[in-house]
Protein backbone atom coordinates (compact mmCIF):
# COMPACT_ATOMS: atom_id res chain seq x y z
CA UNK A 1 0.00 0.00 0.00
CA UNK A 2 1.60 3.10 -1.19
CA UNK A 3 1.73 6.66 1.30
CA UNK A 4 -0.13 9.71 -0.34
CA UNK A 5 1.76 12.58 0.00
CA UNK A 6 -0.46 14.94 0.35
CA UNK A 7 -0.19 18.32 -2.32
CA UNK A 8 1.15 21.36 -1.15
CA UNK A 9 -2.33 23.77 -1.30
CA UNK A 10 -1.92 27.40 -3.52
CA UNK A 11 -1.29 30.11 -1.28
CA UNK A 12 -4.15 31.80 -0.65
CA UNK A 13 -4.98 35.21 -1.91
CA UNK A 14 -4.50 38.10 0.76
CA UNK A 15 -2.85 35.35 3.30
CA UNK A 16 -0.12 36.78 5.53
CA UNK A 17 2.57 37.45 2.43
CA UNK A 18 -0.16 38.94 0.06
CA UNK A 19 -1.30 41.35 2.88
CA UNK A 20 2.09 41.97 3.54
CA UNK A 21 3.27 43.04 -0.31
CA UNK A 22 -0.42 45.26 -0.31
CA UNK A 23 0.77 47.29 2.73
CA UNK A 24 4.49 47.88 1.20
CA UNK A 25 2.90 48.94 -1.89
CA UNK A 26 0.26 51.07 0.00
CA UNK A 27 1.01 55.02 -0.06
CA UNK A 28 -1.07 57.59 1.59
CA UNK A 29 -3.71 59.54 -0.06
CA UNK A 30 -7.56 60.20 -0.11
CA UNK A 31 -9.26 57.30 0.03
CA UNK A 32 -11.32 56.03 -3.14
CA UNK A 33 -15.04 55.53 -1.88
CA UNK A 34 -17.26 53.66 -2.84
CA UNK A 35 -19.26 53.44 -6.52
CA UNK A 36 -21.79 56.01 -5.58
CA UNK A 37 -19.83 58.01 -2.84
CA UNK A 38 -20.22 60.98 -5.32
CA UNK A 39 -24.10 61.08 -5.69
CA UNK A 40 -24.06 60.50 -2.01
CA UNK A 41 -22.15 63.53 -1.68
CA UNK A 42 -24.41 65.44 -4.00
CA UNK A 43 -27.75 63.96 -2.36
CA UNK A 44 -25.97 65.14 1.37
CA UNK A 45 -25.23 68.27 0.49
CA UNK A 46 -29.12 68.91 -1.74
CA UNK A 47 -30.31 68.02 2.01
CA UNK A 48 -27.86 70.84 3.65
CA UNK A 49 -28.76 73.26 1.62
CA UNK A 50 -32.58 73.39 1.89
CA UNK A 51 -32.27 73.00 5.37
CA UNK A 52 -29.24 75.24 6.57
CA UNK A 53 -29.14 77.52 3.20
CA UNK A 54 -26.50 78.44 1.05
CA UNK A 55 -24.39 80.26 3.63
CA UNK A 56 -24.32 78.60 6.62
CA UNK A 57 -23.32 74.92 4.53
CA UNK A 58 -19.90 73.56 5.26
CA UNK A 59 -18.00 71.14 3.15
CA UNK A 60 -17.35 69.59 6.70
CA UNK A 61 -20.95 69.30 7.60
CA UNK A 62 -21.79 67.94 4.07
CA UNK A 63 -19.21 65.51 4.73
CA UNK A 64 -20.45 64.06 7.98
CA UNK A 65 -24.13 63.85 6.62
CA UNK A 66 -23.03 61.52 3.43
CA UNK A 67 -20.95 59.43 6.40
CA UNK A 68 -17.76 60.14 4.54
CA UNK A 69 -14.07 62.23 5.61
CA UNK A 70 -13.94 65.87 4.60
CA UNK A 71 -11.31 64.87 2.41
CA UNK A 72 -13.39 63.15 0.16
CA UNK A 73 -15.51 66.00 -0.34
CA UNK A 74 -12.74 68.17 -1.56
CA UNK A 75 -11.36 65.25 -3.93
CA UNK A 76 -14.35 65.30 -5.51
CA UNK A 77 -15.62 68.99 -5.08
CA UNK A 78 -13.09 72.13 -5.33
CA UNK A 79 -14.97 74.28 -3.87
CA UNK A 80 -18.71 74.97 -1.82
CA UNK A 81 -19.55 76.69 -5.03
CA UNK A 82 -18.94 73.61 -7.28
CA UNK A 83 -20.68 71.64 -4.69
CA UNK A 84 -23.86 74.10 -4.84
CA UNK A 85 -24.18 74.09 -8.85
CA UNK A 86 -23.88 70.28 -8.99
CA UNK A 87 -25.97 69.27 -6.01
CA UNK A 88 -28.64 72.09 -8.06
CA UNK A 89 -27.72 70.70 -11.45
CA UNK A 90 -27.11 74.02 -12.95
CA UNK A 91 -26.96 74.32 -16.29
CA UNK A 92 -24.74 77.22 -15.74
CA UNK A 93 -21.77 78.02 -13.26
CA UNK A 94 -22.41 81.45 -11.73
CA UNK A 95 -19.02 82.27 -11.49
CA UNK A 96 -18.60 81.89 -15.04
CA UNK A 97 -21.60 83.79 -15.70
CA UNK A 98 -20.35 86.82 -13.18
CA UNK A 99 -16.75 87.12 -14.80
CA UNK A 100 -17.49 87.35 -18.56
CA UNK A 101 -21.08 89.99 -17.80
CA UNK A 102 -18.27 92.23 -15.59
CA UNK A 103 -15.60 91.58 -18.55
CA UNK A 104 -16.29 94.41 -20.93
CA UNK A 105 -17.42 98.66 -20.85
CA UNK A 106 -19.28 99.09 -18.59
CA UNK A 107 -22.26 101.06 -20.60
CA UNK A 108 -22.95 97.74 -22.19
CA UNK A 109 -23.66 95.43 -19.34
CA UNK A 110 -27.22 95.05 -19.97
CA UNK A 111 -26.28 93.87 -23.31
CA UNK A 112 -23.72 91.24 -21.99
CA UNK A 113 -26.63 90.51 -19.07
CA UNK A 114 -29.65 89.99 -21.69
CA UNK A 115 -27.40 87.93 -23.70
CA UNK A 116 -25.59 85.37 -21.79
CA UNK A 117 -28.99 85.01 -20.03
CA UNK A 118 -31.02 84.04 -23.03
CA UNK A 119 -27.83 82.10 -23.93
CA UNK A 120 -28.70 79.55 -21.41
CA UNK A 121 -32.34 79.55 -22.07
CA UNK A 122 -32.76 79.15 -25.49
CA UNK A 123 -30.50 75.95 -25.71
CA UNK A 124 -32.38 72.85 -25.40
CA UNK A 125 -30.68 71.10 -22.50
CA UNK A 126 -30.47 74.71 -20.91
CA UNK A 127 -34.11 75.56 -21.32
CA UNK A 128 -35.33 72.11 -20.22
CA UNK A 129 -33.46 72.28 -16.40
CA UNK A 130 -33.72 76.44 -16.16
CA UNK A 131 -37.69 75.77 -16.02
CA UNK A 132 -37.33 72.72 -13.56
CA UNK A 133 -35.12 75.18 -11.27
CA UNK A 134 -37.64 78.04 -11.66
CA UNK A 135 -40.68 76.10 -10.98
CA UNK A 136 -39.02 74.53 -8.30
CA UNK A 137 -38.24 78.05 -6.75
CA UNK A 138 -41.56 79.17 -7.14
CA UNK A 139 -43.50 75.90 -5.42
CA UNK A 140 -40.56 75.27 -2.61
CA UNK A 141 -39.75 77.79 -0.29
CA UNK A 142 -36.35 75.57 1.01
CA UNK A 143 -35.34 75.64 -2.73
CA UNK A 144 -36.23 79.06 -3.03
CA UNK A 145 -33.90 80.93 0.05
CA UNK A 146 -31.36 78.27 -1.25
CA UNK A 147 -31.22 79.61 -5.25
CA UNK A 148 -31.65 83.28 -3.28
CA UNK A 149 -28.69 82.78 -1.61
CA UNK A 150 -26.51 80.84 -3.75
CA UNK A 151 -27.27 83.09 -6.91
CA UNK A 152 -26.92 86.39 -4.37
CA UNK A 153 -23.43 85.19 -2.93
CA UNK A 154 -22.14 84.13 -6.72
CA UNK A 155 -23.49 86.56 -9.50
CA UNK A 156 -25.59 89.60 -7.78
CA UNK A 157 -22.56 90.45 -4.80
CA UNK A 158 -19.63 90.16 -7.09
CA UNK A 159 -21.91 92.42 -10.38
CA UNK A 160 -22.76 94.98 -7.49
CA UNK A 161 -19.14 95.33 -6.06
CA UNK A 162 -18.36 96.20 -9.71
CA UNK A 163 -20.93 99.02 -9.90
CA UNK A 164 -19.58 100.63 -6.77
CA UNK A 165 -22.48 102.88 -6.26
CA UNK A 166 -24.53 103.35 -2.65
CA UNK A 167 -27.61 101.69 -3.86
CA UNK A 168 -25.70 98.99 -6.21
CA UNK A 169 -27.50 95.71 -4.55
CA UNK A 170 -30.78 97.44 -5.16
CA UNK A 171 -30.08 98.13 -9.06
CA UNK A 172 -29.07 94.66 -9.35
CA UNK A 173 -32.18 93.07 -7.79
CA UNK A 174 -34.08 95.79 -10.39
CA UNK A 175 -32.75 94.01 -13.06
CA UNK A 176 -33.09 90.63 -11.81
CA UNK A 177 -36.79 91.39 -11.68
CA UNK A 178 -36.44 91.77 -15.13
CA UNK A 179 -35.07 88.96 -15.94
CA UNK A 180 -37.41 86.69 -14.02
CA UNK A 181 -40.40 88.13 -15.25
CA UNK A 182 -39.26 87.70 -18.62
CA UNK A 183 -38.27 83.96 -18.10
CA UNK A 184 -41.92 83.29 -16.19
CA UNK A 185 -43.77 85.19 -19.30
CA UNK A 186 -41.77 83.48 -22.62
CA UNK A 187 -40.95 79.92 -21.29
CA UNK A 188 -43.13 78.93 -18.55
CA UNK A 189 -46.74 81.14 -19.08
CA UNK A 190 -45.48 81.41 -22.83
CA UNK A 191 -47.19 84.75 -23.39
CA UNK A 192 -47.58 85.70 -26.96
CA UNK A 193 -46.23 87.33 -28.21
CA UNK A 194 -43.69 87.11 -26.55
CA UNK A 195 -43.35 83.75 -26.06
CA UNK A 196 -42.74 83.48 -29.96
CA UNK A 197 -40.25 87.07 -30.11
CA UNK A 198 -37.08 86.45 -31.88
CA UNK A 199 -33.91 86.23 -29.26
CA UNK A 200 -32.01 88.92 -31.12
CA UNK A 201 -34.96 91.11 -30.65
CA UNK A 202 -35.82 90.93 -26.62
CA UNK A 203 -32.04 91.69 -26.42
CA UNK A 204 -32.49 94.68 -28.48
CA UNK A 205 -35.31 95.84 -26.32
CA UNK A 206 -34.04 94.85 -22.41
CA UNK A 207 -30.56 95.73 -22.98
CA UNK A 208 -31.15 99.69 -22.62
CA UNK A 209 -33.46 99.12 -19.78
CA UNK A 210 -31.08 97.16 -17.51
CA UNK A 211 -28.63 99.42 -18.71
CA UNK A 212 -30.80 102.40 -16.75
CA UNK A 213 -30.86 100.35 -14.20
CA UNK A 214 -27.55 99.85 -13.45
CA UNK A 215 -25.97 103.00 -14.13
CA UNK A 216 -28.47 105.59 -14.71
Amino acid sequence: MTSRTPKARPAEPGGARGAGKAGAARTPGRRPGGPDTRGDILRAAREAFASKGFTSTSLRAVAREAGVDAALVHHYFDSKDELFIESMALPIDPRQVAAHVLDGPRDELGDRIITVFLGVWESAEGQQRMKAILRSVVSNDEVARVMREGVTELIMQPVAQALDVPDARLRVSLVATQLIGMAMTRYLIELEPIASCDAAELIERMAPVLQYYLTA
